[in-house]
Parts: structure tokens; C-alpha cells; sequence
């Protein structure tokens, strides 16, 4: 029996992770839940869960919650709010096992935080890695904390690999790609995309955040940087492959010509399940894959002059140190910008450039610097949206 702690319990990582869960109850127990303003979907989750701690990002939100759950007879359940409480969840000796899906960089410190208390960390959020890179890492070899991506790319890389790690005649991964709703349409054409268009992604169902970096291949540019922290892979040997099936989710190709594929249809809950079980396996939910169904799967190169956020987060790999977290940041503002109207679709990359443009790539020396880092570059990103001739 698992005692797990699920950070960013409300987003689509989290309701596929109490799903799963749900179906394994002699397993699994839900010892806390964490959410960020959603306070009924989070109160729908304690009734059907029980767990003993429930956490909102605002103390607002948390008498609020407190407020709706001594209503309805489950005042038993300790509500608390902020990061210092998701920080103490993290180092609870009670927790065995942590799923880490708070999106954007606020999920770093608590993530962190898992990992330098040893314990079992299911890690959804690119952003801990994208981060903070190799220092996250060696954290986890310090401390002995046992990762376990979530990611579907990562979790099929982690599949194909001899013991999950990189070595042993591994030549290099292949990540793959749907190509988000806009695949096969040139740049140009993407000026007047709406937020509800870039969310409209064809196979999967996301957050509007994550939506938004697939429908600009940003996600599969932070899932490369991503993997070759993950996995200690020099970026230049991780490449991207458009595959608009979705049902291949990664390779591994070795030294002697040997290609190995994790497949399985576009539901988050089969790597949920396998991160949660391994190295055994249990049952997710998810529909069976059928391949006389498919018939087909199709391959493609991406098509770099009209991909400028993978391009730029190819070179933020490239630069290493702090310019992936420089690119990361950047990308939030633009991305939220866009969503809120107050930037075009097309915008996004420009804003981004600029930011990395005005802030050259220095060594990574410690998880505070990349904070400050992080704020630094997330106000140059402010400042580009609202003067943007400056």
C-alpha cells in the first residue's frame, strides 16, 4: 500500500491519476491532494477519495474549501495553503510516493523538495528538469529518490532503455510528435489563431497551458531538454519525429541498428499506471490498442522554417546552463499572454527570442540562482509585451 500525495490534483494529470488509482484501492491510498484555485473540483475529490490533507495555493481558497468540506460532514480532513504546506507534504515521512503535475514553474521547489526526502517522484511537470537540468538530478542520485517520468514521451524512452537509464549501446532517442492542430500550415498563416483553436490539440486531452505549447511544438522543444536531463543525454542526440497517430510514443535506437518502441494509444493513463507500479504492472483504464484499426503510422520530419519555438528550444539546449530556464520562463508569459488576448498566437516566439536574446546563458551554480533567474527573465517578458517596440 502506497501512501501518495498528488501535486496539481485537478489538472488533467491528476484526475487520470486518481482514476487509475480508483481501480486499485488494496494499492494505492490518497493521502493528500493538492490544487491551485479549483476549490469545488478539489471538494468533489476529497468526498471521493478521503485523503488526509487537501492544499490550496491561497489561503482564500483554502477557508473557502475548508468552509464547503465542515458543510458536508468531512471537516476531518486538514486543509492547509500555500507553498511552505505543499513543502511539508513533500518531506512527509508518511508519504511514500509523490505525482508531481503542478504546471509551470511553481511546481519546482516542492518537487525539489520530494526528491531530497528520498522518495518515489512521478514527475508530469517538465519544468523541475527544464529548469534546473543536471542539478535536479544529482539531487535525486544524493538523496536516492527514485524518478519516474510521466511524461508519455519520457515514460517510453524509460521503457526502451536497458535498467531506464542511457549507456549499454544506446546510439540515441527519437522523440515523437502529433504535430499539435496545426501541422502541415506555414507560420505565416498563424497569425489570427484564437486560444480555443491553439487548444483544439487532435489526440490529446490537456490542460490550455500544455495545449498551447503543442499546438507551437514548445512542448516537444521542452520535452527534448527534458530527456536529455532526464536520461543524461547529450541534446544533440535526441531527435523529434512528427508521428500524427500518436500511438508510437518514443523510440530507442541502438548502436547495432535495433529501434525499441513503446506504443500505446494517446491516454495519459497508461504511463500513469506504469509509474505507479513499476516495476510491475497493473491495469489503467485505458482502451486496447488495436493496430488492424490504425492499419497505418505515419513519419515525417519536422519542418524547422516553420517551427521557430522548437527552434529556439533546440538552441536553449544547445546553450545549456541557464537558457533553458530562461526559455521556459519566457514561454509561460508569452503563453499566458496569448491566452488572455493580449498577444498574438505568432507573437509568442518573438517575445521569447527577445528575453534570450537580452539574457546570454551563464553556468548553473544553484536552485536560487535559477530562481532569480526565472523572475529576471520573466520580467524582460512582461516588459516585451507591453512595450514592444522598446
Amino acid at each position: 500500500m502506497q501512501n501518495l500525495a498528488i501535486f496539481g490534483s485537478t489538472g488533467s494529470v491528476g484526475t487520470s491519476t486518481l482514476d487509475v488509482v480508483a481501480r486499485h484501492p488494496d494499492l494505492f491510498n490518497v493521502y493528500a491532494l493538492s490544487a491551485s484555485t479549483s476549490v469545488d473540483t478539489l471538494l468533489e475529490q476529497c468526498i471521493a477519495h478521503q485523503p488526509k490533507i487537501a492544499i490550496m495555493a491561497s489561503s482564500h481558497a483554502a477557508q473557502e474549501l475548508t468552509g464547503k468540506l465542515a458543510k458536508l460532514g468531512q471537516s476531518h480532513i486538514q486543509v492547509q495553503a500555500g507553498e511552505t504546506a505543499l513543502l511539508d507534504l513533500a518531506s512527509n515521512p508518511e508519504v511514500d510516493s509523490v505525482m508531481s503535475a503542478i504546471v509551470g514553474a511553481a511546481g519546482l521547489l516542492p518537487t525539489l523538495e520530494a526528491v531530497r526526502a528520498a522518495k518515489r517522484v512521478l514527475i508530469a511537470n517538465k519544468e523541475p528538469l527544464v529548469m534546473t537540468g543536471d542539478l535536479f538530478m544529482r539531487e535525486a542520485d544524493k538523496s536516492g529518490a527514485t524518478i519516474l517520468p510521466i511524461d508519455s514521451e519520457h515514460n517510453a524512452i524509460f521503457q526502451c532503455l536497458p535498467d531506464g537509464k542511457f549507456g549499454r549501446g544506446v546510439r540515441r532517442v527519437h522523440l515523437t510528435a502529433s504535430g499539435g492542430p496545426f501541422r502541415g500550415r506555414t507560420w505565416s498563416e498563424l497569425s489570427n489563431i484564437t486560444p480555443d483553436q491553439a487548444c483544439a490539440h487532435p489526440n490529446w486531452s490537456m490542460g490550455r497551458k500544455i495545449s498551447v505549447d503543442s499546438a507551437t511544438m514548445m512542448n516537444k522543444g521542452l520535452e527534448l531538454i527534458e530527456a536529455a536531463a532526464l536520461f543524461s543525454i547529450p541534446a544533440s542526440e535526441v531527435e523529434i519525429i512528427i508521428h500524427p497517430q500518436s500511438i508510437i510514443h518514443s523510440l530507442v535506437e541502438y548502436q547495432d541498428g535495433s529501434f525499441l518502441a513503446q506504443l500505446g494509444a494517446p491516454d495519459m493513463r497508461i504511463p500513469i499506471a506504469h509509474a505507479l507500479s513499476w516495476p510491475d504492472r497493473i491495469s489503467s483504464g485505458a482502451a486496447t490498442l488495436n493496430l488492424t484499426d490504425i492499419a497505418r503510422l505515419d513519419f515525417q520530419k519536422p519542418d524547422m522554417a516553420n517551427l521557430p519555438c522548437l527552434c529556439l528550444a533546440r538552441r536553449a539546449a544547445e546553450e545549456g546552463g541557464t537558457a533553458p530556464a530562461v526559455l521556459n520562463a519566457a514561454n509561460e508569459v508569452a503563453v499566458s499572454s496569448f491566452l488572455s488576448e493580449k498577444i498574438s498566437f505568432t507573437a509568442i516566439p518573438t517575445i521569447i527570442e527577445k528575453v534570450m536574446d537580452s539574457m546570454p546563458a551563464v553556468s548553473l551554480v544553484s536552485v536560487n540562482a535559477v530562481l532569480q533567474i526565472d523572475n529576471e527573465a520573466r520580467e524582460r517578458a512582461v516588459a516585451a509585451i507591453e512595450s514592444p517596440a522598446s
